[in-house]
C-alpha cells in the first residue's frame, strides 16, 4: 500500500512537472508570433491561465491568455503600456509539437488596452503649451501666439475618439493678458492618430489614467501569425 502511494505521489509530482514544461514551452510560441508579427524590441510576457494546462493543450484549446507587451509605436505614436487578454485560443497539441512553425493560432476573442503617455502627449501637442492629467481629466497651460504676440492660456481637456484618432477638446478656456483672441479653441485643440490597434482592436473607450491616457479595444477571430 505504501509503495503504491509512493507511486501515486510520484507520478502526481511527474505530471505537475511536465504541466510547467508545456505551459512554458507554449507561452514562449505566443510569445514568439507576437513579437514577430509586431516587431517588438523584447518578447512580451505572456501567461496562460487554468490548470491544469495538458487539459487545456490536449483539447487544443486555451480559455485565457495574458499578453503583457513593453513599449511600441503604432502610426508614429510611442505606447507605453500594451496589456490584452485573449480567450478562447486554439491551437492543435499535435501541431504544436510538430509543425509550430506553420500551426494557426487563432483567438475567439481579444481585448485590451494601450496606455498613451504624457510624454507622448506633450509631443504632439500644439507648439507652446503643456499637457497634465488632474485626477480623472486633463488640463493644458502653457502660451499660444496670436498676431505675434505670446498669451497665456489655461484649459480642460476633453478626451473623445473618432474612428482611428484620438481627439482633445479643449473647454473652460482661460486667458491671461487681457488680449481678447477669437475662439482661442482651435489654437489648443489637436488629434492624435492612433492607425491600427494591435490584433485589429476596434476602439470601444478612451479614459485618463495618471501616466496619460489608456485606449481599449476589442477585436473577435484574431489570427497570431509571425
Amino acid at each position: 500500500m505504501r509503495r503504491l502511494v509512493a507511486f501515486l505521489i510520484l507520478l502526481l509530482v511527474l505530471l505537475a512537472i511536465v504541466d510547467r514544461v508545456a505551459v512554458t514551452g507554449a507561452q514562449r510560441e505566443i510569445a514568439k508570433r507576437i513579437t514577430a508579427k509586431y516587431d517588438l524590441d523584447t518578447p512580451p510576457e505572456v501567461s496562460i491561465l487554468g490548470i491544469p494546462f495538458l487539459t487545456q493543450a490536449i483539447a487544443g484549446r486555451y480559455e485565457e491568455v495574458k499578453v503583457a507587451a513593453g513599449p511600441m509605436s503604432l502610426a508614429g505614436v510611442r505606447m507605453s503600456a500594451v496589456d490584452f487578454t485573449l480567450h478562447g485560443v486554439t491551437a492543435p497539441l499535435q501541431d504544436l509539437v510538430f509543425h509550430a512553425e506553420r500551426v494557426t493560432i487563432r483567438a475567439e476573442r481579444v481585448a485590451g488596452t494601450v496606455v498613451v503617455p504624457l510624454e507622448t502627449l506633450n509631443q504632439k501637442a500644439p507648439s507652446g503649451v503643456k499637457i497634465a492629467v488632474a485626477g480623472d481629466a486633463l488640463t493644458v497651460s502653457g502660451e499660444i501666439t496670436v498676431l505675434g504676440r505670446k498669451v497665456p492660456v489655461k484649459a480642460d481637456l476633453k478626451v473623445d475618439v473618432n474612428d482611428d484618432e484620438i481627439r482633445f477638446v479643449p473647454g473652460k478656456v482661460t486667458l491671461g493678458g487681457g488680449i481678447p483672441v477669437p475662439q482661442p479653441e482651435r489654437f489648443i485643440g489637436y488629434r492624435l492618430p492612433i492607425g491600427d490597434l494591435p490584433f485589429n482592436l476596434k476602439v470601444t473607450g478612451v479614459k485618463v489614467v495618471p501616466e496619460g491616457i489608456s485606449v481599449s479595444g476589442e477585436a473577435s477571430n484574431v489570427p497570431l501569425r509571425g
